[in-house]
């Protein structure tokens, strides 16, 4: 084998959405150049497989640390190594890390819910693990959101470690579900928990999502697509995660030192389904603007065309805008725009001119300046992120 081939190790949970995810980056990332031998160990969580890291040879590692003795394996290689995971498997290593930022996905939970009108929530989580904190640092940071608001939040804690016990999980969730006030917006630590939510809200009746709606975490979607009804779910950015994983490896693997060992990478946006595809709102001509914003936003309406539709003063609907949902016409206008705009940039390929004009803007720039200032990228950077693999 040339000298100018890497070997490198890709150790990862093949059963976790994520975790294939961050696999699909790492595969763009080496397909873009140079020469790589792979080894996968596909089922080292499971298991704890792995191959003899003293002998094997290679070059570098990219490593799923969210099981601890993997984790310690992995390091004591003394090759270079990057992981990655949920935060809460691996500390105190000198390793360089990756992982997702729980806060932003959990405010984007929040913000997603709470721009829909609802007032009552909640967040369904796991029982605590040695390596799932991430579901409480969810589970702390949506409360938080929606408490600033001024609303509080139900939380779900049971003693089931697993779900084998899912007649008991079931009846235990459901009765919980059934008994908070409605309409509801629930917040699933991902989207397995959510699946578990929608599937007690159909053995207890409850209507999804004009009961309650449910967001998850991780867009899994063969999981979403199948889910009754569809889900809504947050893509947390995995495959930005191996992609910048390997790229990192490759410059460790050059001789190159790091000037830092945290990488925190921010979900990429809200897939949004019929899960939550409901206005939760009480107040009458607030319904009605929102109805007309959501149905004519792309054809560039102002504020005084919402104004005329729910046949209210100016001043008395934007007070009502305030008191219910916490922001002016003009930005639940935006709102509208922007959603549709980042839908269209990465799910298709249309022009960034085109999408512009079918979604209200008055221009690219336009579009650019606000997109930026809402999802922290240019549309053009967002889906070259979203659609590298």
């Amino acid at each position: 084998m040339s000298s100018s081939v890497r070997k490198i190790a890709l150790i990862f949970d093949a059963t976790l959405t994520y975790d294939l995810k961050v696999m699909t980056g790492v595969a763009a990332y080496l397909q873009e150049g140079g020469e790589y031998n792979v080894y996968i160990e596909e089922n080292a969580l499971k298991d704890q497989r792995l191959p003899d890291l003293h002998s094997w040879g290679g070059d570098g590692i990219i490593a799923d640390f969210d099981h601890p003795g993997v984790a310690k394996a992995v390091a004591r290689s003394k090759l270079p190594v990057v992981g990655f995971g949920s935060g809460y498997g691996w500390e105190g290593s000198s390793v360089p890390y990756f992982f997702s930022n729980n806060q932003v996905i959990a405010r984007m939970a929040a913000d997603h819910l709470l721009d829909r009108g609802f007032r009552h929530f909640a967040y369904c989580g796991y029982a605590p693990t040695p390596i799932n904190g991430w579901s409480k640092e969810r589970e702390k940071s949506f409360a938080q959101r929606v408490g600033e608001r001024g609303f509080s939040c139900e939380i779900y804690s049971d003693s089931y470690k697993t779900t084998h016990q899912w007649t008991s999980v079931q009846r235990s969730l459901g009765k919980w579900l059934e008994s908070l006030p409605k309409p509801l917006g629930v917040m699933a630590a991902n989207d397995n928990r959510a699946r578990h939510v929608l599937e007690s809200c159909r053995t207890f009746n409850l209507r999804i999502p004009q009961d309650i709606a449910v967001i998850g975490v991780d867009n899994d979607e063969l999981l979403c697509i199948l889910s009754t009804p569809p889900l809504t779910s947050i893509e947390q950015g995995a495959k930005q995660v191996g992609y910048d994983a390997a790229a990192l490896l490759e410059h460790l693997m050059s001789g190159k030192k790091l000037r830092k060992k945290n990488f925190v990478i921010d979900p990429m946006g809200i897939v949004v389904r019929q899960s939550t595809d409901v206005l939760a709102i009480d107040e009458p001509k607030v319904a009605k603007a929102m109805a007309f914003i959501q149905e004519h936003a792309f054809e560039g309406i102002k504020v005084p065309d919402v104004v005329e539709a729910a046949a209210v003063s100016r001043s008395g609907l934007e007070t009502r805008f305030a008191k219910t949902l916490g922001y002016t016409i003009r930005a639940a206008i935006r709102q509208v725009q922007l959603e549709r705009a980042r839908r269209l940039i990465s799910d298709t390929n249309v022009p960034l001119k085109q999408v512009a004009s079918d979604t209200g803007f008055r221009s690219v720039q336009h579009m650019t300046t606000l997109f930026g200032k809402s999802f922290g990228q240019s549309p053009a950077k967002y889906r070259e992120v979203v659609n590298f693999s």
